[in-house]
């Protein structure tokens, strides 16, 4: 199933990138030994050395990569229940009960994270509470004041009628 679902991985993409780079390394390698001399075989054998270098540190990588592979399938194989721990039926109730809360914790993480980050912005917010509330006896006693002036206007209207 792994093989048949494998796409191609970015560890494989290294490698592909350091072939490339090997092979114009090789390639360079090559055309500047005839540059420079023709007659001398020294820096061939450098070169030669270098990319053997460049070939192992890949084998390496390759190697790291397969071992990884295995212990990925071995886990995937292995059944889930041989690492879980057993607990004692007594305490089922206190599991079932710890999950149920850690569930609520979970639903309402988010509106306890908005309270957290609301925190800096309350001396802000009681500032604007102060005013609003001063706003409001302002007009308050505005409004006390007019039904004081309707009630003297209904009298006149009264003694005016009668």
């Amino acid at each position: 199933t792994l093989d048949l679902t494998c796409r191609r991985t970015p560890c494989f993409a290294k490698f592909s990138e350091m072939e490339e780079m090997v092979n114009m390394e090789a390639e360079i390698d090559e055309v500047q030994p005839l540059l420079l001399s023709a007659y001398t075989l020294i820096p061939g054998v450098y070169f030669i050395g270098k990319k053997c270098e460049i070939l192992q540190d890949m084998n390496k990588h390759l190697e790291a990569i397969l071992k990884e592979k295995r212990d990925l399938r071995k886990r995937l194989i292995k059944h889930r229940c041989q690492e879980s721990l057993p607990i004692e039926a007594t305490f089922h109730r206190c599991i079932v009960e710890l999950l149920a809360e850690a569930v609520t914790f979970i639903g309402k993480l988010e509106s306890h994270l908005q309270s957290v980050r609301s925190i800096p912005q309350i001396p802000h917010m009681m500032n604007n509470m102060d005013t609003t509330l001063s706003k409001t006896e302002v007009l308050m006693i505005e409004l006390e004041e007019l039904t004081e002036q309707i009630l003297k206007w209904e009298e006149l209207q009264k003694e005016v009628y009668s």
